[in-house]
């Protein structure tokens, strides 16, 4: 197992800005001795409260160009570094910094569970003390930089009645020692504690983002060019190139390698003698799983996120095709079931009822129909389509509402040869993957509203899509997203307040109400629909740089006799995109980007 960076055992916490800090622990358990106390609500009322801490330096990086990052980590920092030097080249860099100034004031921010027992309870990102901070002088570059700190005063913490005394226990075990990474230089001091706050954030983000424990068993003898990518692909989750969700679960899956990484240490430190047969086998256990995860975040890493993430398919149910008798059956799903409800069904329709949507779909098999009527249903099984089959609301959309569950990745997914859903509205709440996801096969829309939460309906390589008289509204991405290779129909829908989240003003082009990506191009019908009121272009096509012969990153739908206009008008013929009767209300309707 590759030696861990500084990184090794993180765990990110949100501040009350709303900007990202870390907790980099020192050793495993270092702060687990008896001081810790329970939550701060016990506490008696006569112990004085602390001041609220001063404003810290901001981060300048997030705010940086991607070509700037480059500069700096590329170009300037480890220009000429193999991985392996990538540590010591970050902490020199530091540590010029750092013995310009003997003593500062700084917020050291770390863990709760540092000091409460019931951390998982507190519902606080990080304990934050205002310190003195001085460095030490005598450290190896290869292991954690650590600072010497002491409490600054006046007593002030983000916890106003957390007590002084347990403060002074805390540090007095760790011996007034702490990783560097963990404080945050206070504004008002002079140029040298700015120039010390901007190396540190430098050094946090290099480790929070660009470098990976693996990196040192790789043969990469370009790491500045490996480094870039990853900048890129920093850059592209910030400004909304690839969909928040997405960039979500990437984030979230390395951070659950870091934390695994970390309990590997501490179950091996714990085994002080020859460990025993159980042992080794928990052991071994733990190192694969590490070793799995590893593998799938280096894929996710090489496709850079394009093609909806490293764990597609998502479907891994079998196809059950039609009854052996060749009969379909309709599904009634309905608390309960009236003879008026049914009426209008022929005297030779196979009928079962249920109470439960779930249960409906799971009796499924190819030829059979599910009739829902009014109410508010949810359904796991809508993310394991495999059958042809047709659900279809009895009622106006607005009556027939299916929400997603939040604790699951996915709503609704598909890989049939052929699906549809009518009268019906699908609102997501939670899942991180498109609120629609086609896998393969065709899947069909009639009439049915999709209240976005995630990314809108995403069409795989291969698979295609059919909307029509439909309204997609509120994804964080664009409300339709083609891959290449895809197909797509779409006639008579409403596509609106699409790609809502934050995001920089450069990045608004990226997306749209539509994003199409062209190689191998995928093939698009548009007719009558209305796309107006989302954040950038009202409709997209991603093409790559090496396909586009013009300079620039995105090409407007410019006045005739442009030459961006002849490129635009070629790539639309190839798309067999018409947009004559469509209306497109955004304030810029159509553009390329280059991807």
């Amino acid at each position: 197992m590759a030696s861990s960076g500084p990184e090794e055992g993180a765990a990110e916490v949100e501040s009350g800005s709303g900007e990202s800090s870390r907790s980099w622990p020192a050793e495993p358990s270092s702060g687990a001795g008896p001081s810790r106390r329970q939550l701060l609500s016990s506490q008696g009322e006569e112990e004085a409260e602390a001041d609220p801490l001063p404003a810290q330096y901001p981060s300048h990086l997030r705010a940086m160009p991607g070509r700037d990052k480059v500069a700096l980590y590329c170009d300037r920092l480890l220009r000429g570094c193999k991985a392996e030097d990538a540590n010591e080249a970050m902490s020199k860099y530091l540590l010029e910094k750092l013995k310009m100034k003997e003593k500062w004031l700084g917020v050291w921010k770390t863990n709760p569970e540092l000091f409460f027992i019931n951390s998982e309870d507190v519902l606080i990102p990080f304990v934050g003390i205002l310190v003195e901070v001085s460095c030490k002088s005598s450290q190896s570059t290869s292991s954690h930089l650590k600072a010497s700190i002491s409490v600054a005063e006046p007593f002030s913490s983000n916890i106003a009645n957390i007590p002084r005394e347990l403060v002074d226990n805390v540090l007095e075990e760790l011996d007034h020692s702490v990783p560097l990474l963990e404080i945050y230089p206070v504004e008002g001091q002079d140029m040298v504690v700015f120039d010390i706050a901007q190396a540190l954030d430098v050094v946090r983000f290099f480790y929070d983002f660009l470098w990976r424990d693996w990196d040192e068993d790789e043969s990469c003898e370009t790491y500045a060019a490996l480094v870039e990518e990853r900048i890129k692909l920093w850059c592209d989750i910030e400004n909304g190139t690839i969909p928040v969700p997405i960039g979500q679960r990437f984030r979230k899956n390395l951070e659950k390698y870091k934390n695994m990484h970390l309990e590997l240490i501490q179950y091996q430190s714990n085994i002080k003698e020859e460990p025993t047969a159980e042992e080794a086998v928990e052991c071994w256990k733990k190192y694969y799983e590490l070793v799995m995860l590893c593998g799938l975040l280096k894929i996710w890493e090489d496709l850079r996120l394009r093609a909806h993430g490293p764990l597609t398919p998502r479907i891994l149910r079998r196809r059950r095709g039609h009854r052996d008798d060749g009969k379909a059956v309709t599904h009634i799903v309905a608390k309960t079931m009236t003879a008026e409800m049914v009426k209008d069904f022929s005297v030779d329709t196979l009928l079962q009822q249920h109470d439960n949507l779930n249960m409906a779909l799971d009796s499924c098999y190819s030829g059979d129909n599910v009739v829902i009527f009014p109410g508010e249903y949810k359904a796991l099984n809508l993310s394991m389509l495999t059958e042809d089959i047709i659900i279809q609301g009895a009622g106006k959309p607005e009556e027939i509402v299916i929400v997603s569950e939040p604790s699951h990745e996915s709503f609704v997914v598909s890989k049939a040869q052929n699906v549809k859903l009518m009268h019906l509205t699908l609102v997501q709440q939670g899942t991180v993957d498109g609120i629609v996801v086609v896998e393969s096969g065709h899947m069909t829309f009639v009439n049915c509203i999709l209240k976005c939460e995630g990314t809108g309906v995403c069409v795989l390589t291969g698979a295609s899509l059919t909307i029509t008289n439909s309204e997609i509204t509120g994804a964080q991405g664009a409300g339709v997203e083609l891959h290449p290779g895809s197909t797509a129909i779409l006639e008579g829908n409403k596509i609106h307040h699409c790609n809502n989240f934050k995001t920089s003003e450069s990045s608004q082009g990226a997306l749209g109400g539509i994003n199409i990506k062209v190689v191998p191009v995928p093939k698009l019908k548009m007719k009558n629909n209305h796309i107006y009121s989302n954040n950038g272009y009202g409709v997209t096509i991603l093409q790559p740089t090496d396909q586009l012969s013009t300079t620039g990153g995105i090409l407007e739908f410019t006045a005739s006799g442009d030459a961006e206009e002849d490129i635009l008008s070629k790539l639309m013929h190839e798309l067999n995109l018409e947009m004559s009767s469509n209306t497109l209300d955004d304030i810029k309707g159509l553009s390329i980007v280059n991807s």
